[in-house]
Parts: C-alpha cells; structure tokens; sequence
C-alpha cells in the first residue's frame, strides 16, 4: 500500500476503536457470564481487570501500532531488532482475528436474525437451540453479515468503515439509554440491580478473576492486534493513555449498562441469569414477549445487539484486511473479495456447528463455537497482550520501555507515568501468567 489510510478526526479514532472493543462481548456474554459467576462480585473483579491490566495494553499496543504505521504483520519486523522473532506474533495476532471472526459472524447473524423476526412480527415462537440446529438459517445470515461487512470495508477507509461506525456507535448509545431506562421501570428492578451491582466477596474464586480477566481482554479486543492497527491510523496530536482511556470508559459504559437492560428484566419475569449464551437470545426474548409493547422494545433491544455487533465485525475485519494487503499489496476491493471469501469458509465451521458437521472439543454439549471461543479468549488474547508487556517494556529483549514511552507521551493528554513503569513490566506479566495458568487448570476439558 502506497500510501497509508487516515481517520478524518480524533472522535472517528474513538468511535472506531470503541466500536472494535464494544460487541458482542459486552452485551451477549458479559451479561451472561455476569449471571454465571454471581453477579456483583464478578462485575468488580472485571472493572479491576480493565484498569489494571486492560488499560496498560490497549496503550502499548495502540504505542505499537502509531510508531509501526503498520499492521500487526509488519508491525514488529519494523521495531524488533535484528535477528529477533517477535514478527512471529504478529501471524498469530492474524491467526487470533481470522479465529474471532469464525464464530463471531455466526453470533452477529443470530442477533440480526432475532432482529428481522421482531421487526416483521414473527417473533411469537423464537427458540435458541432451533435457530442454532437450522443449517439454512445459520448459513443464510451469517453469509449477509460477511458480506454486508466487506461491502463496506471496500470503500476508503473514511467513506467506508469510519462514516458508518460513527452512525451505529451513537445510534446504539441512544438506544441503550431508552432501554436502560424502560427497564428500571419493572417491578422487578431493584431485585436485579441488587444482584448486578452489589458485590458477593463470598462468591469471588480463582474461576471467576480468570474469567473476568479474559473477557477484559476479549471486550477490549487485546492481544490480537485489533487496537494497533487503528493506532497506525492515527496521528501524533494526542497521547495514548488518554485515548486508551476513553475507549474503555465508552466500552465500560455500554457492557455496564447491557446489565441494567437485562438483569431487571430478567427478575422481573423469573428468568434464569445463569442461563448462559442463550441469555440474550431465549429470555430476552421470553421477557419482550410477555410484556406490553413487547414487540417494539425487542425490536429496538436487538437493533441496538445488531448494532453493537457490526462495529466488531467491521472493526476486526479491517484487522485482516489490513494485514493481508500489506503481505500481498492488492487493492482494498480484492482485499475484500478474498478475505470475504476466506471468513465465510472457516465461519461454515461454526453455522453448521450445532446441525451438519457436530464437533464436540470439550466437555459435553461444546461444538466449533467453543472450540474457536477457546483458542481466542483463553490463550490468543492473554497470551498476545502478555507478549506486548514484554516487548514494550523491556529494551534487552524487545522494543523497551523509554521507546514505549516517548511514543505513548506524544501529543496532549494523559501521560505515562514513570511510577507506573512496575505495573506496565512486572505486574501485568505476572498477572496474565498466573491466571493464564489457573484458566488452564480449571477448564472444563471433559
């Protein structure tokens, strides 16, 4: 590529890069693990996960991609030194993408799917496990939001994918607000808000801070690469910390507010919250069609998922089309057509998952879903963001610290301190060690 693809503006960054960390992690499985994990208790350990580790990698890996201009392929061949492998992650950090991108699409067409049934009235006899087990069904919308993606990514990058992720990213806070609201209204609100937001310490275990630190990592979109190719798009005009800072208070904000939607709904129609994945999807659906004007609110409920959805798929999409057009040098339409072409194959996994090709990895009742699930949000993205620490934060072995510093600092804003240097290289290795080992031992293998 000649010339390197800008954002028009600092709110398109925001925007663009919020719209990558905010998806179907904060509202289908935050919600749900949320649920499974005890409520309040999680929602804690999982706000500690943000800042204390979720925050120092999404600025070194947004530091990595500004100083590269490059995606994650080309990123560490143009800082590492020579005879050093770090490039090597950075075809894992593609691997990562083209993985979340193979059952992420099958979700974001379950979601649209829900959708078009609310919006045309045929939403009476909706059921996850049929939807699910429906081949044509799951192939059929998974194939619109593939395309529908990389229909859009063939534009320029600001007529494309920024101008329509601008619209949905406001769109979608505007809806979430009304519905917040609608749901405070049932009767069963303070029950719900009771248990989402008061903390059980009784209830916190290894299990539960593993899982809030990788869906941390996973509602971020850390250790991949998807934050550092948006960085290469940006300028030097604004510190890192500070952006970084942003995208995770608008992140926050949404995932917090998905359980404000759904947990008081949840208690007030005697829903089960641990009901897992089929969450957002059977008792939503149960709850909008129970109560008045249900067919309007879960038409705007899933307007908003279909919403939150898209940014992802759109935002790690340009993920895998940047790096692919930097190996190859093809235009940005061929790009699109090859990489469409590619994620609709390895998609087919997930979407006959439940139905044509049955696969159970682990334990019983998992299929593709689990397994693709299992390689990003339990190895790819702790691994990834622990490689980042590492090569951001020490000089002998990767690019180092004062490198990491000069370029996170530049430009307005909040700054790296040097106080903090401990938390960026010794605390969060550790961590992500640590409770990498732990999620390890206590999944559920069998």
């Amino acid at each position: 590529m000649q010339n390197r693809d800008r954002l028009s503006s600092r709110l398109g960054f925001i925007l663009l890069s919020a719209g990558c960390a905010i998806g179907c992690g904060n509202v289908w499985k935050f919600p749900w693990l949320t649920g499974q994990n005890g409520g309040g208790g999680f929602v804690l350990v999982y706000v500690m996960c943000l800042l204390l580790l979720g925050l120092p990698v999404m600025t070194m890996e947004f530091a990595l991609g500004r100083a590269s201009q490059a995606s994650p392929v080309r990123m560490y061949q143009k800082l590492q030194k020579p005879g050093q492998k770090w490039h090597l992650h950075g075809y894992l950090a593609l691997f990562g993408n083209i993985c979340l991108m193979s059952f992420y699409t099958v979700v974001a067409g379950w979601i649209l799917y829900y959708f078009v049934s609310f919006l045309t009235g045929k939403n009476a006899n909706l059921g996850f496990v049929s939807m699910i087990t429906n081949p044509s069904l799951n192939m059929l919308y998974m194939a619109i939001t593939v395309v529908l993606g990389f229909l859009i990514l063939s534009f320029n990058l600001q007529g494309g994918l920024e101008r329509v992720t601008k619209v949905m990213m406001v769109a979608l806070l505007l809806l979430m607000i009304v519905l917040a609201i609608n749901s405070a209204t049932l009767e069963g609100a303070k029950e719900g808000l009771t248990f989402y937001l008061l903390p059980d310490f009784s209830k916190i275990n290894p299990s539960v801070i593993v899982a809030a630190m990788n869906q941390a990592f996973f509602t971020l979109s850390l250790g991949i690469g998807s934050m550092a190719i948006f960085g290469s798009y940006l300028d030097k005009n604004r510190s890192l910390m500070g952006e970084s800072v942003n995208v995770i208070i608008l992140d926050s904000f949404v995932a917090i507010t998905a359980g404000l939607i759904i947990f008081p709904a949840c208690f007030t129609y005697n829903v089960e919250v641990g009901a897992g994945p089929a969450l957002l999807f059977d008792t939503m659906a149960t709850v909008f069609n129970n109560m008045a004007g249900g067919r309007f609110w879960g038409t705007l409920f899933f307007l908003f998922m279909v919403f939150a959805a898209m940014s992802t798929v759109l935002a790690v999409f340009e993920n895998i089309l940047a790096c692919v057009r930097e190996m190859t040098g093809w235009s940005r339409p061929k790009g699109c057509i090859v990489c469409g072409i590619g994620i609709f194959l390895t998609s087919i996994t997930t979407a006959l998952g439940y139905s044509v090709i049955k696969f159970q990895p682990f334990a019983e009742g998992s299929a593709w879903l689990d397994l693709w699930d299992f390689l990003v949000s339990t190895n790819l993205l702790p691994l990834g963001s622990l490689a980042f620490a590492v090569f951001c934060c020490n000089k002998r072995f990767g690019w180092g610290w004062d490198n990491f510093i000069a370029e996170a600092n530049t430009g307005k804003g909040l700054k790296v301190q040097p106080w903090m240097k401990p938390l960026f290289a010794y605390v969060v290795p550790c961590a992500i060690i640590v409770l990498y080992i732990t999620g390890l031992i206590s999944f559920p293998w069998n």
